[in-house]
């Protein structure tokens, strides 16, 4: 399906998955089985947490991700390794908005380049941007290639639908430290909700893509990476028009205690763990999950205080130095 430039996504996307749900049994038989997921309510201190308990997920949580278990496995986001019954949306000068097969959303996207490229934000932000603004109803979401993209070799976004990842709720009421502001916008630190987070917003695409380029520029980068490891976040808010960005730090990819059987938890977090759901696949580990074990897991795997203490000292540093200058 081909798109103009002037094209209404929304309604193009809620097309899109009308004749995928028609067409495409294991789409359609996922999407049905979503409607009956058992879930569940945590708290941790101010925030909240939801478990969702999904075996279709399964296949997602357990992949190998070394480059002979990719290399193997061929790459499902490139079209001639797709289903035939699968169609795609054309956005912008290299995208392709496909309905996501195995959803943890009642609408759920996955965005992704249609050409076979490493899974890399560098270059990709003012690409977030826009797509936030083209689909207001979902929320935008990057899993760096060590951060639970199931893919890292092949570029793609993510998108879910709006209101149901409990912390874009609840941090617009969160004690937030700021750490730059312009009249175009801002950029803060918050640690009040079980995880520690940056948050930006602002009212210009150029503000944001450079705070967040900014702080990309000063974080850890792990020995033998390309890129710091993050989850990021990002909504176009139609009430108050500004963009909203957050970004997760992260240290670990998966938790020690990854795997399946006695003692261990099928569970690769990612940008929607980040983000306060928590998808199970296994009964068992569902079953076993509190609001103390999710919060060993945040933990564990996002970027401990002294990374952050100088990950922030060096935002500030540039900030002063630079401000919204380009890099």
């Amino acid at each position: 399906m081909k798109t103009s430039d002037n094209m209404n996504y929304s309604v193009a996307v809620d097309r899109l998955f009308t004749r995928q749900l028609k067409d495409w049994d294991v789409a359609r038989d996922n999407y049905e089985a979503l409607q009956s997921v058992e879930t569940q309510r945590l708290q941790l201190g101010d925030a909240t947490v939801v478990l969702q308990h999904n075996p279709r997920r399964r296949a997602s949580a357990s992949a190998s991700l070394d480059d002979a278990s990719l290399a193997r496995r061929g790459c499902f986001l490139c079209t001639d390794k797709q289903p035939a019954r699968q169609r795609a949306l054309l956005w912008g000068s290299c995208y392709k908005i496909q309905v996501n097969p195995y959803p943890i959303f009642p609408r759920h996207l996955t965005i992704a380049d249609q050409r076979h490229l490493p899974q890399r934000i560098a270059g990709r932000v003012g690409d977030m941007l826009q797509l936030a603004t083209s689909l207001p109803d979902y929320v935008i979401f990057y899993n760096g290639p060590q951060c639970g993209a199931s893919a890292p070799d092949h570029q793609h976004f993510q998108a879910g639908s709006k209101g149901l990842l409990p912390l874009c709720s609840e941090l617009p009421n969160a004690t937030t430290a700021l750490l730059a502001d312009s009249d175009e916008g801002f950029i803060g630190y918050v640690d009040s909700l079980g995880r520690s987070l940056f948050t930006i917003e602002t009212v210009t695409e150029r503000a944001a893509e450079r705070y967040l380029l900014r702080l990309l520029d000063v974080m850890p980068v792990p020995e033998g990476a390309v890129e710091p490891m993050v989850n990021v976040l990002c909504w176009w808010d139609v009430t108050e028009h500004v963009w909203r960005i957050v970004v997760f730090p992260r240290r670990k990819h998966r938790p020690d205690c990854y795997g399946e059987g006695e003692g261990h938890l099928l569970l690769s977090p990612a940008s929607v763990e980040m983000g306060g759901l928590w998808v199970v696949p296994e009964a068992s580990d569902y079953a076993a999950m509190d609001a103390e074990r999710v919060q060993a897991l945040y933990d564990e795997l996002c970027l401990n205080r002294a990374d952050l203490e100088a990950t922030m000292k060096s935002f500030v540093q540039r900030w002063q130095d630079q401000g919204l200058e380009d890099l």
